[in-house]
């Protein structure tokens, strides 16, 4: 069941993320993590769909995307950047296979990060964040989404890491079994793992190798 939902307020993040404010249908429920199908209503839009994470909280009265746009692919992104406030989001029910399951570490590449955002405010809320760990990796210091919050939040808890950048409150390179031997002391904890298709596959794959539970291993399917 499809709801037709009005954009109340656009903010730009970085210079290709904007944060997205748009109306909340009555009863519309969803967890953290959790995802939906977003189209465009306009003519020629409305069955483009394409998943984008909520990153507000269940309880606000309002819905939030954090949405990154690929102008060179002439697509969804691309328009999505020029909408202004009044514009139309069409949205379907909510669905998703991250969901928090306990204490953990969070590893994200680019527009990954967006599940984690609810997940990780969530926790702030309950009292729970303690001991979360976020590891964030990006090609330069200009795409990392939230940086500020995410040092407010998490403190020494937050490791951003740049592939292309060697920058002072940044580690350089990609994030490696080396990398994570160095950052994380236990591996039967959780893990939430969401980026690109290779670095899912490279990170749970070093996981493993490192003694994580496969199953503790959470991933966007």
């Amino acid at each position: 069941m499809a709801d037709t939902v009005k954009i109340l307020d656009i903010l730009s993040l970085t210079h290709d993320v904007k944060q997205f404010t748009v109306e909340k249908p009555k009863g519309y429920q969803f967890i953290p993590g959790q995802a939906t199908e977003v189209a465009i209503n306009k003519e020629g839009w409305t069955e483009e769909k394409r998943p984008f994470t909520f990153t507000s909280l269940p309880d606000d009265d309002h819905l939030e995307f954090v949405i990154k746009s690929y102008p060179d692919h002439d697509g969804v992104t691309k328009e999505i950047a020029n909408l202004v406030p009044g514009d139309e989001f069409i949205i379907d029910e909510s669905w998703g296979a991250i969901q928090y399951h306990g204490r953990g570490v969070f590893i994200a590449g680019g527009a990954g990060v967006t599940p984690f955002i609810s997940i990780l405010r969530d926790l702030k809320v309950k009292g729970e964040l303690e001991g979360n760990q976020l590891i964030f990796a990006n090609k330069t210091r200009k795409d990392v989404i939230l940086e500020a919050y995410f040092h407010e939040l998490l403190g020494d808890d937050f490791i951003s890491i740049l592939d292309q950048e060697d920058l002072e409150g940044h580690e350089k390179g990609r994030v490696t079994m080396e990398f994570l031997k160095e950052k994380i002391e236990d591996f039967s904890q959780e893990f939430y793992v969401c980026g690109p298709d290779p670095m899912i596959k490279a990170v749970s794959s070093a996981l493993e190798n490192l003694g994580a539970n496969p199953d503790a291993i959470v991933f966007e399917k």
